[in-house]
């Protein structure tokens, strides 16, 4: 992983707090002038959704790479993620007693997280296993480890800062469950092994069942055992005699990996096939009685009162409103592996497209306390987007593109789609129209004036695969991946026809037009410039190679912004003679940009979103506060010793505070330190 930062940066820019000159009214705010640092969302580590358990009104998931994520659920229609605790290995399952959640933590072994108070998670302590910690259950003093490679690991956790392994049953292990004196162990393909723990110290081995298939999770009530055996669905095993296990009953699904029972009911994550309810009632006639498909994955499953919580991978939590079987109804969700893939900003508000979940919308006033305040999940999520007016346009990686109103942030509401036939990657809205970049099915047009009924009114089948577009005037502009730039007249949506190409090496992704020139990114050919005045007659007359894989890129003024794996500024004043401003290394893996009032908005892949208001050697934003309709002077010195040093960057007045300023005159090599102070009056 990545770890730049601009704040180490920045030290070498020192600040001077303002001095006052005069009197001021008594409602005067003391002028002041301070760094606008940068930002990002969300605040907490990421990752897929493994597992989840429910506490009291809390959630709390193992997020693989990003630890454990802790959610307030007492709202189960507003899921609101309050805290986490990143551990050092990945989070494959959690257990929750007391004030501690435990966490199966791979190749780490077991960790210790105090949950005390959910918004502040701080791992306590911990212990390493053989092998790998797939999963986890707590009863008294006790840890039970399910440990990959290294089978039953009993942990003692009395005193959680100081975990100690006081025994173990060797194989492999799975998945765990613990009542009264027994483990029960899904051993993979050793299936299901019942021991017992009376002996904390000496598990042994007391009975067991052979699934014939790969046991990963296991829940018990009562005399039964309910077995998930991956592609062999549920088991239902009668242990009430431990020595001797029998299967009663069970039902076939599609890749059962975790079970949860609650009531009558057994609730299977069941992969790619989602969540399916059986009813249990009668263990040798079990049957479906509900599910959800919802975006094809699910991993774990916890059910609290009505709802069922889906660890859905990728896709995060779900919240499955199971109250009327056998309709199961998604009532809300929250991603937990919240992938940018491109990000458009409107009126303070990021809009991001997220792979596997859909839209999110983030108030981004303040870029150091970003703060999300609606969405809409989208199954199978999305790829590019556009905004236009009070809509959102999304290309859905299902075939469609998504119509969302957002004139409400807070409560956006999907009004229409159009069915594109191919895979939708990006799209643009120009006027009446929104151009869907389709993949195999190349460039659609669609008429939306009415936003509740889209409808397809042309297109173009490219060559290849069209994955980004950009529209100017009459003419679409499509990155068609291995056959570089297409020119489309798109004068009349009905009747599309390709006037002009530029095929470059490389695999173009992405494409911004400008002026004269279309900007394309080229993946592993970097930045490729191509005059287009003459759609007809594509010239390349610049570009620059990137260093890592172009696959968005936007243009501002003089320069253009390239997402190549981290961000990268040209200086394009001259289109034939690209010139490398700044390599701003990112957390994550740069797919797009967008920068809007000199802010910079970069969709950094897992790493979420990422505002730079400022960048080393490039720009530095300031954020002046002072009284509201009086003029101030916003100076700069590089010399504090020199009274005389100081020079006006800006005298204005303004109406609204706080103000920030630009500087872009900020090249360490020149100005090793600068100094700022604002005066009033």
């Amino acid at each position: 992983m990545k770890h730049p930062s601009i704040r180490s940066g920045l030290r070498t820019l020192l600040f001077a707090l303002c001095l006052v000159a005069g009197s001021v009214a008594t409602h005067a705010v003391q002028p002041s002038v301070q760094p606008l640092l940068p930002g990002k969302w969300p605040k907490w580590p990421q990752g897929g959704a493994y597992n989840v358990k429910v506490a009291g009104n809390h959630a709390y998931l193992a997020v693989g790479e990003g630890g454990i994520a802790a959610f307030d659920v007492s709202d189960p229609k507003n899921p609101v993620r309050v805290g986490g605790c990143d551990t050092p290995g990945i989070a494959y399952a959690v257990a929750v007693s007391g004030n501690y959640a435990y966490v199966a933590d791979g190749t780490n072994g077991l960790q210790v997280i105090d949950v005390s108070n959910p918004t502040n998670c701080v791992r306590v302590g911990g212990c390493d296993t053989l092998g790998s910690a797939n999963d986890v259950a707590v009863s008294g003093d006790y840890a039970y480890v399910a440990d990959i490679g290294a089978g039953l690991q009993v942990i003692d956790v009395s005193n959680p800062t100081n975990c100690v392994r006081v025994g173990n049953y060797g194989g492999t292990a799975y998945g765990v469950a613990v009542s009264g004196n027994y483990a029960y162990v899904a051993g993979g393909y050793q299936d299901l092994e019942v021991l017992d723990v009376s002996d904390a110290a000496n598990p042994v081995r007391v009975g067991g069942y052979d699934a014939s298939g790969a046991s990963l999770g296991v829940a018990v009530s009562g005399n039964y055992a309910f077995l998930a055996a991956y592609d062999k669905g549920l088991h239902v095993i009668d242990v009430s005699n431990p020595s001797n296990c029998v299967r009663v009953g069970g039902k076939v699904t599609i890749r059962a990996i975790g079970v949860a029972l609650s009531g009558t009911y057994a609730y299977v994550a069941d992969e790619w096939a989602g969540m399916k309810v059986i009813d249990v009632r009668d263990p040798t006639n079990c049957v479906v009685a509900g599910y959800y498909y919802g975006d094809g994955s699910a991993h774990g499953v916890a059910v609290s009162g009505n709802y069922a919580y889906v660890a859905g991978g990728y896709g995060g939590l779900h919240v499955i409103d199971v109250s009327e079987l056998p309709n199961c109804v998604r009532v809300s969700g929250s991603g937990t592996f919240n992938y940018v893939e491109s990000v458009v900003v409107s009126g303070g508000y990021a809009y991001l497209a997220i792979a596997y979940a859909g839209l999110e919308v983030i108030d981004v006033r303040n870029p150091t306390s970003c703060v999300r305040v609606g969405g809409y999940f989208i199954s199978g999520g999305t790829r590019g987007m556009a905004v236009a007016g009070s809509h959102a346009y999304l290309a859905a990686t299902r075939r469609n593109m998504e119509v969302i109103d957002v004139s409400n942030p807070t409560n956006c509401v999907r009004v229409g789609n159009c069915y594109t036939g191919g895979n939708a990657y990006d799209v643009a809205v120009s006027g009446n129209y929104a151009y869907v970049a389709d993949y195999y099915q190349g460039l659609q047009v669609i008429d939306v004036s009415n936003p509740t009924n889209c409808v397809r009114v042309g297109g173009y089948k490219t060559r290849y695969n069209t994955v980004g577009v950009a529209v100017s005037g009459n003419y679409a502009y499509v990155a068609d991946t291995y056959e570089g730039l297409q020119v489309i007249d798109v004068s009349n949506p009905a009747n599309c026809v390709r006037v002009g190409a530029n095929d470059n090496s490389g695999t173009a992704y992405g494409v911004a037009v400008s002026g004269n020139y279309a900007y394309l990114a080229n993946g592993e050919a970097g930045l490729q410039v191509i005059d287009v005045r003459n759609p007809a007659h594509c010239v390349r007359v610049g570009g620059y190679t990137t260093t890592g894989y172009a696959l968005g890129v936007t243009v501002s003024g003089n320069y253009a912004y390239v997402a190549a794996d981290d961000l990268l500024v040209l200086d394009i004043s001259d289109p034939t003679n690209c010139v490398r401003v700044v390599d701003h290394k990112t957390r994550g893996y740069a797919r797009a940009v967008e920068v809007v009032a000199d802010r910079i908005y970069v969709a950094d892949g897992i790493a979420g979103l990422l505002i730079l208001p400022s960048v080393l050697n490039f720009q530095h934003t300031l954020r002046i506060d002072a009284t509201p309709n009086l003029p101030f002077t916003l100076e700069a010195a590089t010399n504090l010793a020199d009274p005389n040093s100081w020079q006006p960057l800006l005298t204005t007045n303004v109406a609204t505070m706080p103000f920030d300023f630009v500087d872009f005159d900020v090249k360490a090599a020149d100005k090793p330190q600068k100094f700022y102070r604002v005066r009033q009056p």
